[in-house]
């Protein structure tokens, strides 16, 4: 299974909603994968094999779907609680999956990056999330964003302390300290927040996930479990979404005025 750079670039969309109604950044909590293989007899490793696929068809479908941001939850920092086999086999997924899909993403105009406190992986890991950001940093198609050993606290202290040093620094006023300026210092800055978040596998929760981001983004939950999560699955989250009225305070009639 591979990419297809026609299939990226297909016109044909899957769902009719117009530029207006699409989401322009997607978040997503991929969750199911165990339990995906448990419900086919299988190990937990075969459920993540799946999800990769799955991920790797999501990606695909939201570039096609012209959908200018997706990041993807892919380990938290809670996750290394989980038994040491299984996360050692993510991470060697992880790693292999960074060394053969770098490639195809890049000839498909992707360019992605990590968010997370990377340094608690191995050193051949880090290497190839700098080199995978490295090889695709000019591209100005989709932007993936991953988040790896991420945790929205961990996100919120470290913008607090990055702007702690600045004040003790005389970098800047702490009255000068507000929403704007906070952004400026959380992961995905340099990005508008997500419009929508997807959490499959039926759990109705963040988790922990791009706390500061999430405050005006639309929230849909669905019990898929992430290999099942197909490209049409993703067009009811999408055409939710599209139902959607964003008032970010307003009224329903002023947002009415305003597109009218």
């Amino acid at each position: 299974m591979h990419y297809n750079e026609a299939r990226f670039l297909t016109e044909n969309r899957r769902v009719s909603s117009t530029d207006q109604n699409r989401p322009s950044h997607v978040a997503i909590i991929m969750d199911g994968n165990g339990r995906w293989a448990k419900q086919q007899g299988k190990a937990r490793a075969f459920g993540h094999q799946a999800g990769f696929r799955t991920t790797r068809d999501i990606v695909e479908a939201c570039a096609r779907q012209q959908i200018e941001a997706l990041t993807l939850f892919a380990f938290s920092s809670e996750n290394w609680k989980r038994p040491e086999a299984e996360v050692g086999l993510l991470m060697d997924l992880f790693l292999r999956a960074l060394k053969s899909e770098v490639s195809k993403l890049n000839e498909n105009n992707v360019r992605i990056q990590f968010i997370g406190e990377r340094s608690a992986f191995a050193e051949k890991l880090q290497n190839e999330m700098l080199r995978a950001e490295e090889h695709t940093k000019d591209n100005d198609g989709l932007s993936l964003s991953i988040a790896v050993n991420y945790g929205g606290r961990w996100d919120i202290v470290n913008a607090a302390k990055q702007i702690a040093y600045k004040a003790r620094d005389g970098e800047l006023d702490p009255e000068s300290i507000d929403v704007d300026l906070f952004s400026q210092h959380v992961s995905l800055s340099d990005f508008k927040e997500p419009d929508l978040f997807i959490r499959t596998g039926g759990e109705k929760r963040i988790s922990n996930y791009l706390l500061w981001h999430l405050a005006y983004t639309e929230l849909y939950f669905t019990d898929v479990l992430w290999p099942d999560f197909s490209d049409t699955e993703l067009g009811h989250a999408l055409e939710f979404y599209a139902g959607r009225q964003r008032r970010f305070g307003r009224t329903g009639e002023q947002v009415q005025g305003k597109n009218a």
